[in-house]
This record gives C-alpha cells, structure tokens and sequence, in this order.
C-alpha cells in the first residue's frame, strides 16, 4: 500500500503550497501541514523550508521527491498492466499558448488531436502572458524561454532560432546596418518584455537595449510592424521563416543571431500521476512541431 504521506508530498510539491494541497485532497491545511511534519520527523530530514508565500524544496526533499514520483508512476503502470490499458484520454483538458505560435503552428493541426481524442473537451487560451500553470487551475502550456521554472515538467519540443530582420523598404529608406553598433541609430521593435536583446555571433556576445519605435504586449504586431517597413525586429524563424522566403523580409547582420538558449517547450504541472489526456496531447506537440521546417 502507498504511504498517503507520499502521495500528499507529491501533491505539495506540484501544488506548490500546503493550502492547495489540502483543497486537492479534501483536507485542512493543519492536518496537512501535520502529516508533513510527521513524515519529515519519520524520515528525520527536513524535506522543505517554509516560506511566507510559497514552499521550496531542501536538496533532500528533491531527491526524496524525485523517489516518490517515480514509485508512484510505477504503481500506476503496474495497475494499468493489471487492468489491462491505461485509462483513455477523456475530461476537459486546459491548455495555454502563445498568441502567434500559437496560431502559425498548432491551431491549424488542432482538428487532428480532437477527431483522435473524442472523449476530451479542449480548453485553448492564446496568450503572450507566461500564466501560472498551477494558480491558473492549466494542464499544459507550450512556452518558449530559456527555461522553465521549478515546478513543472518540461518536454523540449525544439530550438528557436530569432534572427534580426526587416523590410526591403525599411532599409531603402534608414539604410542597412554594418555593424551590431549601428543598430543604436535604427528604429528598433520589440514587445514589453523583449528587450534587452541577448545577441551572439560566434563566440561574441552582446545585448542590445534600446527603447522599441512602439509600445506593445502583442509580438503580432512586432511582427507586421517589421512588414510594413517600421524598423528592425528580433524574430523567430517559427514566426518569419515564410517572409525571408518569400523576399517580404530580409536578414540584418546576418552574423548575429539571438541567443541559442531559447527554446519552444511542452510543460505541465509535476504530479506522481499525469492525466491521459496531458500525455496524449504533449505526444500530439510531438509530432506537430517541426523545428526543421521553419529553417
């Protein structure tokens, strides 16, 4: 029989609370916070420290975390041999991604996992706020950053390549760059939170941080102001690939690149037990994200 301190330690940990982990499993959190003292004393280790507004993991709680998480994932599948299959994927799944990824590359894939999957009802959010995946009661996000934070299970789902970029007309008019420096004097695009631009080329490096043309929360826009010939934007090739093909962009300073540790990612919450439908539809990103192509 599993210990249900185990599993209320899990449940913490991918709650990231004793409060939500409590309501998840229909206690108080005194009682809670009790049975986590208790094993922590049976264990003799301190397992997390306490904090005023969220709980973070000693080096003992995570390796212990990591144990329980694989003893409870193996106790599933051994009920599921038993039983004989797995539970198909069913119920309302939740899912968050940003806007224009979002739109470009799962959106028009979508009709593929719902006639696969009729059993789950799909909730999609297309935004370019980084929600919280557990406050926010989401199932799996498609982030793309450097990385990912503690918490939630990440699958790398592929490199994104951001590239400077813009118009024919736009360079006709300001001129072309030559060097990183001569970026200062050019109307540069970017979205809220996108600047500094982290730059490399070879094994320089260097970050560029100018005030953008416009002020926006929407990469959208960044990105059609880049067509329409307003200034020079740092774009993902997810995102632009089609207008460098087509001529309707071009490469500026071409030997510098955005960094290489952004990256598009799969994530949900960490639970001793994924869903069904989590897994069906990280496995759906899967094999709808071709990196490759956008090259």
């Amino acid at each position: 029989m599993i210990d249900p301190d185990y599993v209320l330690f899990a449940r913490l940990v991918s709650a990231g609370s004793i409060a939500a982990a409590a309501r998840g499993l229909r206690l108080s959190p005194a009682m809670a916070s009790r049975r986590l003292a208790r094993l922590e004393a049976r264990l003799g280790v301190r397992l997390v420290q306490r904090t005023t507004r969220r709980l973070a993991l000693t080096p003992a709680g995570e390796r212990f975390h990591a144990d329980v998480v694989a003893i409870l994932a193996a106790v599933e599948a051994a009920e599921a041999r038993l039983t004989g299959a797995a539970a198909a994927p069913a119920g309302l799944l939740r899912v968050t991604a940003p806007t224009s990824f979002g739109r470009l590359h799962v959106a028009p894939q979508l009709h593929r996992f719902l006639a696969a999957h009729p059993a789950v009802t799909l909730s999609f959010d297309l935004s370019d706020a980084f929600s919280d995946l557990v406050a926010d009661g989401i199932d799996v996000g498609v982030r793309i950053a450097a990385g990912v934070p503690a918490g939630l299970e990440a699958h790398r789902l592929g490199d994104s390549r951001r590239v400077l970029c813009a118009s024919p007309d736009y360079l006709a008019r300001a001129g072309t760059p030559v060097r990183i420096d001569d970026l200062g004097a050019h109307a540069l695009l970017a979205a809220v939170g996108q600047m500094p631009w982290r730059l490399v080329s070879g094994t320089r490096r260097m970050n560029v941080d100018h005030t953008s043309r416009i002020e926006t929360n929407s990469s959208e826009l960044v990105r059609e102001l880049a067509l329409s010939g307003v200034g020079i934007a740092l774009r993902s090739l997810w995102d632009v690939g089609n207008a460098l093909r087509s001529g309707r962009l071009v490469r500026v300073l071409p030997e510098w690149e955005g960094t290489r540790d952004v990256a598009i990612w799969a994530v949900h919450p960490r639970a001793p037990i994924v869903a069904p439908a989590v897994r069906a539809f990280i496995a759906f990103l899967r094999e709808t994200i071709e990196p490759a192509a956008w090259e």
